[in-house]
């Protein structure tokens, strides 16, 4: 673990960063960490820090990397109070981890679909819970990545999807809560991004069509479809992390980031209030 020095008469804000073995989470531990913030970029098996070192290195920055399971909620009170522990305040969270999963109902146990609402739903609110008394005494930020799929359901997705859109209902209607109390909320969403998340799903395309039975038609034109959209379009983690950052140090950030004008777009199929200032301007009054 590394430690950054603290002077009680300058101190850092202080930047927790769940997920940050790869792909978005790191990127985003990194440019908080050049942002100024004091960042400690947690993720669940601390020996697949060696990415996130090597970046720090080139970054030239410093993190205090720690590990934090989102799903154990005793892993999760180690790290915060650990945190406080050893700085005295909390001023963000960023809720990044997360996993991915492709499947669809008939082909899979409601055991699956809970694993993953473990993961990206509840991991979420086991992090969020314990830094929120934090993040009162410092007027701080909850930044949670959710995705485009928190507000499109996606074919094959239907899980994940749920899970995300569970996040996102969940953190608009804690936001104006929040608010009152002086803390910010806002959510990211990525649209396509060349990370090795899609990686972690661990799809065997082939495997994964021969299983598929009456759907093997429809599951091969969307891993087509999906293939090809990241080949041709992915962002990268260090260009949706921008929108975190946007979270992080806005004046007044906004409640719903898109990382990318595609993300922009596409959500805009659904989403007349794009940055939710409509929504939460509405639900806001009813708590003030």
């Amino acid at each position: 673990m590394q430690t950054l020095p603290n002077t009680p008469a300058t101190p850092l804000r202080t930047v927790l960063v769940t997920g940050t073995s790869s792909g978005i989470g790191l990127a985003a531990a990194i440019a908080a960490a050049r942002a100024g913030w004091r960042t400690v970029a947690t993720l669940r098996d601390t020996t697949r820090a060696d990415a996130l070192r090597k970046a720090a290195a080139e970054a030239g920055v410093e993190l205090d990397i720690r590990q934090l399971d989102v799903v154990d909620e005793s892993s999760v009170a180690a790290a915060v109070n650990g945190v406080i522990a050893d700085y005295g305040r909390l001023d963000a969270v960023v809720n990044n981890a997360g996993a991915g999963h492709v499947g669809t109902l008939e082909l899979e146990s409601v055991a699956d679909v809970r694993e993953v609402m473990e993961v990206n739903f509840f991991g979420v609110l086991n992090v969020s819970k314990a830094a929120l008394p934090h993040l009162r005494a410092t007027g701080g930020r909850l930044i949670t990545v959710t995705s485009v799929g928190g507000v499109i359901g996606q074919p094959f997705n239907e899980a994940y999807c749920a899970a995300k859109f569970a996040v996102e209902g969940y953190m608009e209607s804690l936001a104006p809560v929040a608010g009152a109390v002086g803390v910010s909320v806002s959510v990211i969403e990525p649209g396509a991004v060349a990370t090795e998340f899609v990686n972690n799903i661990g799809l065997d395309i082939e495997a994964r069509i021969a299983a598929a039975g009456p759907y093997a038609d429809a599951m091969r034109h969307y891993i087509d479809r999906t293939v090809g959209q990241f080949l041709d379009g992915a962002q990268t983690p260090a260009g949706a992390a921008e929108a975190v950052i946007e979270a992080l140090t806005a004046e007044e950030p906004a409640f719903r980031l898109q990382t990318s004008p595609w993300a922009t777009g596409f959500t805009a199929t659904k989403l007349a209030d794009q940055d939710g200032a409509a929504v939460l301007g509405m639900t806001g009054s009813w708590v003030s």
